[in-house]
């Protein structure tokens, strides 16, 4: 018997600049998704809730996704590459919505990593730079941010666990 541990994120030693994460699987954002972010981010925004203004008073003509969703979704998908084992997130050091996102689009994402930095004064750690896009279902950019994690030395990170003994399926 094999067992398989899926990765979920990745060590300081794992990160070459250049390299690029393909983000799987994408995500379709339903008027409900974009209804229910607003309402818990107390973000009432008629160009998101109401069809008749959006049509009748918007530039684009049709409610648009509210942008802390994109965000907040393509930083998600990029969380099982890049952060799932990180110390902290530092910064978001830029955020740029190129392209509206709406109701029924499909929503794809891949990073690139910019540097990897060993930490100067605490040798079980380092930080890491990293651009992420996330593109709709025409292949349009809709969300660009870049941003620095800390992340653990492959050789320091605290073991993963589980609540219950290694012998599940004996």
């Amino acid at each position: 018997m094999t067992i398989y541990e899926r990765p979920f994120g990745r060590y300081l030693e794992d990160f070459v600049p250049g390299d690029v994460y393909r983000h799987w699987p994408g995500k379709t954002i339903t008027e409900a998704d974009d209804h229910l972010f607003c309402m818990i981010t107390m973000n009432h925004h008629p160009l998101h809730t109401n069809a008749w203004f959006a049509e009748h008073e918007s530039v684009q003509g049709r409610n648009v996704v509210v942008g802390n969703l994109v965000y907040s979704l393509v930083l998600g998908m990029s969380v099982p590459d890049v952060s799932g084992a990180a110390i902290a997130n530092l910064e978001v050091e830029q955020l740029v919505h190129r392209y509206p996102t709406f109701h029924g689009d499909t929503i794809y994402a891949e990073t690139r990593v910019l540097e990897a930095t060993p930490s100067s004064s605490k040798p079980d750690r380092g930080v890491v730079r990293v651009e992420t896009k996330g593109f709709n279902q025409d292949g349009r950019e809709v969300c660009y941010f870049r941003r620095r994690v800390m992340v653990w030395r492959r050789d320091a990170a605290p073991a993963r666990q589980r609540p219950y003994g290694d012998d599940a399926w004996t």
